[in-house]
């Protein structure tokens, strides 16, 4: 039997770094931890369903991105006692809200872990390493100074005294201090962005937000390009570095133009793919802010990047197919009515497709630098 699950997180902080949490829920009958799960719904996509099981079981609402993370197999119990395989689809869920009050509060509890923990409180090994693998992996590891001598002579082959003199080089370590601080701009943004297509009474504070981050975007690339001109050494060739930084800008610039489109039309109910495309950019953004501190280490950490990009490259292609049908269906249902409404919808969803194409378009550029680095 198939089922589906949300795995719900949150950060704890702003930085790129911040640690990650996992909220996990009791099971009715065994007490054992589980994420929220239950199984398809007739009319609903899975991750639609999925996001229904996290309001009712955990009662939290946020953003459930349409892309799996993977898939976890367990023994279920049905009501005759037989003990089925389940295999489960897990769908990464923003949580953007916890509610006092819900279904199923009096029959299970609900509780934040910190990532390595909520691996540790599942009884599955399957999803324990994709909660494992779900967090920014290493990332104080990645940011700390390599054994320098040790590994050019190790990786490449050169003699001693070469690798002490590039120790005795000046270190361009401000380069990706702020590849990172433009990462978490993009998850800030992108964070807000699905608030607003949730829909509700702030709308204003979130068009307001995403623009304040687009901001800070422009003063970090700013900030990149004098560093590149003023470098004597850089840790990537200067056309790499310049095209990785205004990349992650054009993204976030893509959402403050569809934050600008939502306050022009005033855009106040947001069409269920709208709000799929916009869960896809909030895990997009997460995956970039994985990404940004192993560029640090890239040649050690060459594979776990492509991994990465492979994923962004996935999720491009879904969110097409979600634009897709969230046109034609719309299209359908303003047949002989209102033209204006489809169009004003229609630029919603173009505007939210660029945003996922900038993505895409970054993790070429992460892939360019494994080619030629790792």
């Amino acid at each position: 039997m198939r089922q589906i699950a949300v795995l719900p997180y949150r950060t704890t902080g702003p930085e790129v770094d911040a640690p990650i949490q996992i909220l996990l829920i009791t099971s009715r009958e065994t007490r054992r931890w589980v994420v929220p799960k239950g199984g398809l719904m007739k009319g609903l996509p899975p991750h639609a369903a999925a996001a229904v099981e996290a309001e009712e079981e955990a009662g939290v609402l946020g953003a459930a991105c349409p892309v799996p993370l993977g898939s976890y197999r367990y023994r279920k119990k049905r009501n005759s006692g037989a003990f089925v395989w389940a295999d489960v689809d897990v769908f990464p869920f923003s949580v953007t809200e916890e509610l006092d009050t819900w279904d199923e509060q009096h029959q299970r509890e609900r509780r934040w872990f910190s990532l390595a923990e909520a691996a540790e409180a599942v009884d599955e090994e399957d999803l324990r390493a994709l909660i494992r693998s779900f967090g920014a992996r290493e990332f104080r590891a990645a940011a700390s100074p390599a054994r320098l001598i040790g590994a050019v002579a190790d990786k490449t082959g050169v003699n001693t005294m070469f690798a002490w003199f590039q120790k005795l080089l000046p270190q361009q370590s401000h380069f990706f201090d702020l590849f990172e601080k433009q990462a978490a701009t993009l998850v800030a943004g992108a964070d807000a962005l699905a608030r607003l297509a949730q829909g509700g009474s702030a709308r204003g504070q979130h068009i307001r937000e995403i623009e304040e981050r687009e901001h800070d975007a422009d003063d970090i690339t700013r900030d990149v390009l004098h560093a590149v001109r003023r470098s004597f050494l850089t840790p990537f060739d200067r056309s790499a570095i310049t095209s990785l930084i205004t990349t992650m800008d054009d993204a976030i610039d893509e959402m403050q133009q569809t934050a600008g489109a939502v306050d022009l039309y005033d855009v106040s109910e947001f069409e269920p793919e709208m709000r799929d495309m916009a869960a896809i950019i909030v895990d997009a953004a997460r995956l970039t802010a994985e990404a940004m501190p192993l560029l640090r280490k890239i040649a050690d950490n060459g594979h776990r990047l492509h991994e990465l990009t492979e994923r962004l490259v996935r999720m491009e292609g879904h969110a097409d197919e979600i634009h897709a049908q969230g046109l034609k269906r719309i299209f359908k249902a303003s047949s002989g009515k209102d033209p204006l409404h489809f169009i004003v919808r229609q630029e919603m969803f173009k505007r939210l497709e660029r945003v996922v194409d900038r993505f895409e378009d970054l993790a070429n550029e992460i892939d360019g630098l494994v080619i030629d680095h790792a």
